[in-house]
């Protein structure tokens, strides 16, 4: 049996320690700020970029094209080896696209291996979440058709549960209006988003005050993992790490469960989500 690499999108958003001890390569998108270029994971750090976010300045994301793809993956394929591309939500970016005509591409020049690249409908540590259950099959010595085939099973079962700070950056990204961010602000509203079944961000409910909106983004994943056994939650934050502490609390406290994951948001994600933001990432009955 042919050996095979798991690799993501930068999206991913995981410690680079992390990843880099799992031997999981990473094909990073880019952004820009103040007139330069960065790649995600690579650039600024979390601090200096949010920094600059709420100064006011604007950070730009661009997704990877099929030459970056082929680039990125040729390599693994050339030392004999298959591939399993985790990819960044479709809904939300066109690298999931590059990345599969990406792997048509190198599946007629490589006719002998095997190549899934899988629209995962996830973002951030939802991502992470496929990932770290495909290692941990891998592991178990699952062979690449049963791991893809239980990513594409249970993709649609991360249930992302987030909250924002400052509806500014939602606005900008065209999810409310301008009128609704403005009054939103003016009244300390909090929006309640998930990540839909499409793959999509969607605002589905809203707390005043920040306390509150951290308590129900894990009263959500308390209803939604009922069932499942989850050996880990993952937490993001968009350099806000004692909010993130809060809810690590409390999903001990309500869910039982110790082995939690924090990191802040990368870049290119935190562009649209900007500063302030807390989500928590389970496996679910629905999203």
């Amino acid at each position: 049996m042919r050996d095979f690499v798991i690799t993501v999108n930068s999206t991913v958003d995981l410690p680079r320690e992390w990843l880099e001890e799992r031997h999981v390569p990473v094909i990073p998108l880019k952004y820009t700020i103040d007139g330069q270029t960065y790649t995600d994971m690579y650039g600024l750090s979390a601090k200096e970029f949010f920094q600059k976010l709420r100064e006011g300045h604007m950070s730009v994301t661009s997704q990877i094209n099929p030459e970056e793809a082929v680039q990125m993956l040729e390599p693994f394929l050339k030392e004999g080896k298959d591939i399993l591309h985790l990819g960044f939500s479709s809904a939300l970016s066109g690298t999931y696209n590059s990345m599969r005509i990406a792997g048509e591409e190198l599946s007629e020049k490589y006719p002998e291996a095997k190549i899934y690249i899988i629209d995962t409908l996830c973002a951030c540590l939802g991502e992470a979440m496929l990932l770290y259950k495909s290692l941990q099959l891998k592991e178990q010595g699952k062979n690449i058709d049963e791991i893809a085939q239980w990513v594409e099973e249970n993709k649609l079962h991360v249930c992302h549960n987030v909250t924002v700070d400052d509806l500014n950056h939602l606005h900008r990204g065209g999810r409310i209006s301008k009128t609704t961010a403005v009054l939103g602000t003016l009244v300390q509203i909090k929006p309640i988003i998930h990540m839909d079944d499409s793959g999509s961000l969607q605002v589905i409910g809203k707390e005043r005050g920040r306390k509150k909106s951290l308590n129900r983004i894990v009263d959500m994943a308390v209803e939604q993992s009922k069932g499942w056994d989850n050996d880990i939650i993952m937490i993001t934050h968009g350099d806000c790490l004692e909010d993130a502490e809060y809810v690590a609390k409390l999903v001990r406290e309500k869910m039982g469960i110790d082995n939690i994951l924090i990191n802040n948001i990368g870049t290119v994600i935190g562009s649209h989500t900007g500063p302030g933001v807390v989500a928590v990432f389970c496996m679910g009955n629905k999203r």
